[in-house]
């Protein structure tokens, strides 16, 4: 089985770690591989479709009604003299 050096824990999260291990009655080793464990085996959420994720989160405000534009030829690119 492998393991791992985690440096640089500040001490206020290592605190914490140590009082959810007591806790839940683990070391401290324990219980951070349960929280690795848990953590990492949820599924990734899937990427979302932004236009849809905005239209989902404005939707409960309603909509606007925008005036149609005109739409007009394509005008010919300029001459430079070329």
């Amino acid at each position: 089985m492998a393991s791992i050096t985690i440096r640089n824990l500040d001490e206020p999260l290592k605190a914490r770690l140590r009082v959810q291990a007591a806790v839940h009655g683990r070391s401290m080793e324990d219980e951070a591989r349960d929280i690795l464990r848990t953590a990492l085996s949820r599924e990734p959420a899937q990427p979302s479709n932004l236009a849809a994720a905005i239209r989902k989160r404005f939707a409960p405000l309603g909509g606007v009604e925008l005036p149609d534009v005109p739409r007009e030829a394509i005008r010919e690119p300029p001459d430079f003299g070329s």
